[in-house]
């Protein structure tokens, strides 16, 4: 059923036919409207434009079943605290036509992502990605998940150490490099207040822009409490020496925090690299090698 290359080996059949499926079944009065595949290099979720103001997204992995529900519970309650566009739920879909899970019907955002239209307005994108996580960072936590990047850094050890290795064979990186810089994030001080709200997953493909200006801030799948420390990706996955202390003081993290970020974005980058290398999804593999190097140069 499924029209593209799939980058996880359990990944789910999806293509236009079973989206028009699903809105005939679900949802008829939408029944006619265009539906159209939105190219993206995501890895969690399909979308399908459905009309002009409309967009779909159905979960790729069997994993992703809580995301949905979650995003259609939490994201009307965080959207007025933001200062930056956030997706908005219009309907819930439940698995249908052979698909298992619940998938979602958002509000169009126009815009492209960042990667495929790089902001050019960087300085104000640092001040405005800055303020955008700051805030997250102050809403009422209570009753949030945890998020999958709200935790100890290093708490896939064992991989990172493995991948840093492979990655070294192979000429990737400086594999001496990256396991001393590994190390020394690992015995940095952990986040000992209560838990906060991050979206954990900011990265190029996840902002949109127009005329080369931030807009919006898309794809909550990872959206959960805890130490805020992945949130600071985006200063080593997209923003350079002239403009990464503008995101820094905008976001008002400490020192230990950015330190924390710092570390989050190496092991992004080499887990990035290792899994996606080869052509499996050449926009990660190419966002993870800058933050390796942004990180190893820095």
């Amino acid at each position: 059923m499924s029209s593209t290359a799939k980058m996880h080996a359990d990944e789910l059949d999806i293509d236009a036919t079973l989206v028009r499926g699903l809105i005939s079944d679900q949802f008829p009065r939408w029944t006619g409207l265009p539906i159209r595949k939105v190219d993206s290099a995501g890895t969690d979720n399909a979308m399908y434009r459905l009309g002009e103001d409309m967009v779909v997204r159905l979960p790729r992995l069997p994993g992703g079943a809580h995301q949905v529900g979650f995003e259609q519970r939490w994201l009307p309650r965080l959207a007025p605290h933001l200062p930056l566009a956030v997706p908005e739920p219009v309907a819930k879909g439940e698995p249908g036509r052979g698909y298992a899970l619940p998938w979602g019907v958002y509000r169009w955002l126009d815009g492209d992502n960042a990667y495929d239209a790089p902001i050019s307005e960087l300085a104000a994108a640092a001040v405005e990605l800055g303020r955008f996580v700051a805030a997250l960072r102050r809403v009422d936590a209570t009753g949030g998940p945890a998020s999958f990047r709200g935790g100890h850094v290093g708490s896939d050890d064992a991989y990172i150490r493995a991948a840093i290795l492979d990655l070294g064979a192979d000429g990737t990186l400086d594999a001496d490099r990256a396991t001393a810089a590994w190390q020394d994030a690992l015995q940095l001080p952990q986040w000992d207040r209560e838990p906060v709200w991050l979206h954990a997953d900011l990265l190029p493909g996840n902002l949109l822009t127009e005329d080369g200006r931030l807009t919006a801030v898309i794809d909550f799948g990872g959206l959960g409490v805890g130490d805020p420390a992945a949130d600071m990706l985006p200063a080593w996955t997209l923003f350079g020496a002239g403009t990464r202390e503008l995101f820094r003081e905008a976001a008002e993290v400490d020192v230990a925090t950015w330190a924390r970020g710092r570390a989050w974005a190496l092991r992004f980058g080499v887990s990035a690299v290792h899994y996606y290398r080869g052509g499996k999804n050449p926009v990660l593999d190419a966002v993870g090698r800058r933050a390796v190097s942004t990180v190893l140069t820095e």
